[in-house]
């Protein structure tokens, strides 16, 4: 056994004995450490986290950029989220019925985003997105669903598709136990491409429910929209009757209070948070004008049920979370570090002589290894994903711990500090050399 594999022996054996129970080993597919894992290493297993760092079982420290996939944007075991959850434990873990927790959340969800009067709380940004689906079919009377090549909505049937070789074709299902007759309810076009949702409209014309977008792609890795784009998408909606819905679950109360919708000045019809918007606990959103969300069982005619749904626990750390995070000098340090990682990124990309492009919005980022600019999914898919996995690996070995996917964002919280951005520069620098050489 090599002084690498040393490090990581707990996690190593603790990944083939999860294997013998869970499928893969993991219960979330890109945990298993498959799109970059080196040799050297399994996926590692997390003991603690605590602020901006979070420590395996085998104790190595890492600067955490995964954040829980967006979610602890106060930093992890934030003392104020810790005491609420506790607190809320201690009454009772789920009731079944209403509490004044859900309702003040709804509050807190509605203040934040004006394109939002009425909120239904869920347990994921899946079944939030689902949700939002069925609300736009029964409330436009139609069926089909655009969607764009590249962004990731949850794994419902409709959702897990794969675009066609024309710009505004039926989906094909990218996932087996998917029927095809559900797959060609949903229209898959490419991101940034206003030209290819007229087309879309126009082949399919009277019969789109929806377009259903990441207003900021972040599941392709960062994409910001160009200009003009998500107000196109509005206008087009507007103009042939169909629903706007935005998946705000990465971008909601993580690049402005009011999510991408504030930062770019667009309102949607309905809206999909999570991950924030559940203080880092299972509970997500799904929002938009009364008119709409009241077509909601128990008032309308679309089902939608959940025993753990405003889950008393979940909504006490989303309230701490979201009561922090209403001081306006939180997004300006997000920007701030983002601002000051992707400066440091740039230059130590520059010096190593390796091209690189950075994406990045407010707290958001991705590295992705080419010179040209990335504006859809095709264009992150030609980029260098060699040299990330490569990045990745020694990244990890230095202690910085970033999403093990080329087709992830990094994520910086609160806790992070100047500090932690320093060293993860002066890491950055080592590894880009070692990319360069090895590439």
């Amino acid at each position: 056994m090599t002084r690498k594999q040393k490090a990581y022996q707990k996690s190593a054996a603790a990944f083939f004995e999860a294997c013998k129970y869970l499928p893969g080993g993991v219960n979330s597919p890109v945990r298993a450490f498959g799109g970059v894992r080196p040799r050297w290493i399994s996926p590692i297993f997390i003991a603690a986290a605590k602020g901006s760092k979070i420590y395996d079982i085998d104790g190595n420290e890492y600067i955490d950029y995964v954040c829980s996939w967006g979610a602890m944007i106060l930093g992890h075991s934030h003392p104020a989220v810790i005491k609420a959850v506790r607190e809320a434990a201690k009454k009772g873990t789920s009731f079944g019925a209403p509490t004044l927790s859900e309702t003040n959340l709804a509050k807190k969800i509605i203040a934040a985003f004006n394109s939002i009067e009425k909120v239904r709380l869920v347990s994921s940004g899946t079944e939030a997105v689902m949700t939002a689906m069925r609300l736009a079919r029964a409330y436009t009377r139609k069926n089909l669903i655009i969607k764009m090549a590249g962004c990731y909505h949850g794994h419902s049937d409709p959702l897990l598709v794969a675009a066609g070789s024309g710009v505004a074709e039926a989906a094909i299902a990218s996932s087996a136990g998917v029927p095809d007759s559900i797959a060609k309810l949903t229209i898959v076009i490419p991101y940034n491409d206003i030209s290819a949702a007229k087309a879309a409209f126009r082949k399919y014309k009277g019969k789109i429910a929806a377009v259903l977008v990441e207003p900021v792609a972040a599941n392709m890795g960062v994409v910001s929209p160009i200009d003009g784009y998500l107000q196109g998408l509005q206008g087009l909606c507007d103009e042939e009757k169909a629903l706007l819905i935005f998946d705000e679950v990465i971008t909601g109360f993580r690049i402005a209070a009011g999510g991408a919708q504030e930062l770019f000045g667009v309102r949607a019809d309905v809206t999909c948070l999570g991950k924030i918007a559940g203080g880092g606990l299972p509970l997500a959103a799904v929002g938009g004008r009364a008119e709409i969300m009241d077509m909601l069982a128990p008032l309308g005619p679309v089902y939608q049920a959940g025993t753990l749904s405003g889950n008393p626990v979940a909504t006490a750390a989303a309230n701490a979370t979201l009561q922090i995070l209403q001081s306006k000098d939180c997004y300006k340090k997000l920007n701030a570090l983002g601002a000051l990682l992707e400066s440091g990124l740039t230059c130590a990309a520059k010096e190593a002589g390796v091209p690189v492009t950075i994406n990045r919005v407010g707290s958001i980022m991705s590295c992705f290894f080419t010179e040209r600019s990335i504006l859809n999914f095709a264009d992150v898919k030609s980029t260098n994903i060699k040299r990330f996995k490569m990045f990745f690996a020694v990244m990890l070995k230095q202690g910085v711990y970033l999403a093990p996917s080329a087709y992830e964002a990094m994520f910086i919280s609160l806790a992070h500090s100047k500090k932690d951005i320093e060293k993860t520069i002066e890491a950055a620098c080592k590894s880009l050399r070692k990319v360069k050489v090895g590439s």
